[in-house]
């Protein structure tokens, strides 16, 4: 893991749906940055909410506007449930050349995903994604898989298949690296089952969607001498996520993984979206087609309000 960014970042927060602002708070003052500034679009919260969040957090700006917040800030995390918004809310930072971090799932379409890509193409300092690749049971993992010993695996969680499905996808993407050619939807037997396809002939299995309890993030590896099962402690997610960012994010390291392998891990599941509305067709990553939806941001915030605000719905 790369070492914590030794240059103070001033930080704001974009999007306060989740719960992962507020988490994340004491974690970045504990590395040493400064959350200077919060704005809340108000797709979860009533309007005023970015200015009890400010007040409660000990945060000097809540800021009115995107625009607002450019001057306050060196660097962003992008936080909104809806993450069809992701790229609007991303790109008056980036034209500011402001760095910029972008929580989970990154977009939910290729068009956005290739925005962000060009971004990074022309110098921007942008990366995201679930925290689950750069955990501390991943990375003890890779250092000690050899690619040619590789004989299967399988990787998932509970809730949903894209919110938080995709952190099963990108565990399995930590553990075998990039490379993901192809996604195929493989059955439903209570969670959607996919095999995905590397470039170099590995295969494995990420199992997601909703159960009647709760399941945490594991991954189950057969390699030809052993079988190993690793389960991620939630308690120090946010931890090794942003150790592992902030150093890229202050301009003091390379990314963790270049932006073109980082967003593999939404195509994907975007493919095996695609593969299960064919009839578990299989789907390259490289012919999913441009105009296609793939996975409804608008949606899943209106449903994540009204898990959160039920009394609202």
């Amino acid at each position: 893991m790369t070492s914590q960014a030794s240059k103070p970042l001033r930080i704001g927060h974009v999007d306060l749906d989740t719960s992962h602002p507020g988490s994340f708070v004491p974690i970045l003052r504990e590395l040493g940055h400064e959350v200077t500034a919060v704005f809340d679009g108000g797709a979860v919260y009533p309007p005023g909410y970015a200015a009890e969040f400010a007040l409660e957090h000990g945060i000097p700006h809540a800021c009115e506007s995107l625009e607002e917040m450019v001057g306050l800030v060196d660097a962003v995390l992008i936080h909104s449930c809806n993450w069809d918004v992701h790229v609007q809310r991303a790109r008056p930072f980036v034209e500011a050349g402001k760095a910029v971090f972008i929580d989970k799932p990154l977009a939910g379409n290729v068009r956005d995903l290739q925005q962000m890509l060009e971004w990074s193409k022309q110098g921007a300092v942008i990366t995201g994604g679930s925290a689950l690749r750069y955990c501390s049971e991943v990375r003890e993992q890779v250092s000690q898989l050899l690619p040619e010993e590789w004989v299967y695996g399988l990787a998932g969680c509970a809730v949903d298949e894209f919110n938080y499905g995709i952190h099963g996808y990108s565990m399995l993407h930590g553990l075998l690296g990039p490379g993901i050619v192809q996604a195929q939807h493989l059955g439903t037997t209570v969670q959607r089952q996919v095999e995905l396809t590397w470039a170099d002939g590995r295969r494995g299995i990420v199992s997601i969607g909703g159960t009647a309890g709760y399941l945490p993030f594991y991954a189950t590896l057969v390699t030809q001498k052993q079988v190993k099962y690793i389960q991620a402690d939630n308690n120090k997610l946010y931890q090794s996520l942003l150790e592992g960012v902030l150093p890229y994010l202050a301009g003091e390291a390379p990314p963790l993984l270049p932006f073109e392998s980082l967003i593999e891990a939404e195509l994907a599941a975007i493919a095996a979206k695609l593969s299960a509305e064919q009839d578990g067709r299989p789907v390259l990553l490289r012919d999913i087609p441009q105009d296609y939806a793939g996975y409804d941001g608008a949606a899943f915030a209106a449903y994540y309000k009204e898990l959160k605000f039920p009394s609202q719905k």
